[in-house]
């Protein structure tokens, strides 16, 4: 097996634990001093470590009754893995998302290094609840 084999296993595995909402799982895949953000929040808004990052996943999944992906493109190299996808939002109070998503994953050892995730804001903006928006904006940190 390459190492662009590993880092595909590795990403297939991250994404299947984070879509079945197993965040403490999603997290472990993690290297301990490993990043996630969206560029599209605060240049400042990145979790390190897999603390912070289940706490940042949490805040922003953690009230949803649904959410699921749907995978086009994902290509594997030997430090990264990049994927175009479609994730599917659904909040308790009726409102839908499908927001498309690129993601760019870095990985060493078999451990993801960097996660930072590419989407348009205002798809987001038009489509969350405003109870939602106020939830998220009490902060992970």
């Amino acid at each position: 097996m390459t190492r662009a084999d590993e880092n595909r296993a590795v990403i297939e595995g991250f994404w299947h634990d984070l879509y079945r909402q197993d965040l403490a799982a999603a997290a472990a895949r993690f290297h301990p001093d490993g990043e996630y953000t969206d560029v599209s929040t605060p240049e400042d808004d990145v979790a390190r470590g897999p603390d912070e990052i289940i706490r940042r996943l949490t805040l922003a999944f953690g009230k949803l009754t649904g959410l699921s992906d749907e995978r086009r493109h994902l290509v594997a190299g030997d430090d990264a893995v990049m994927t175009e996808h479609v994730e599917h939002w659904e909040w308790p109070t009726g409102e839908t998302m499908a927001l498309p998503v690129a993601s760019v994953h870095e990985l060493r050892d078999g451990m993801i290094t960097r996660w930072w995730d590419y989407w348009e804001m205002n798809v987001l903006t038009a489509a969350a609840p405003q109870w939602w928006f106020e939830h998220v904006m009490q902060g992970w940190k």
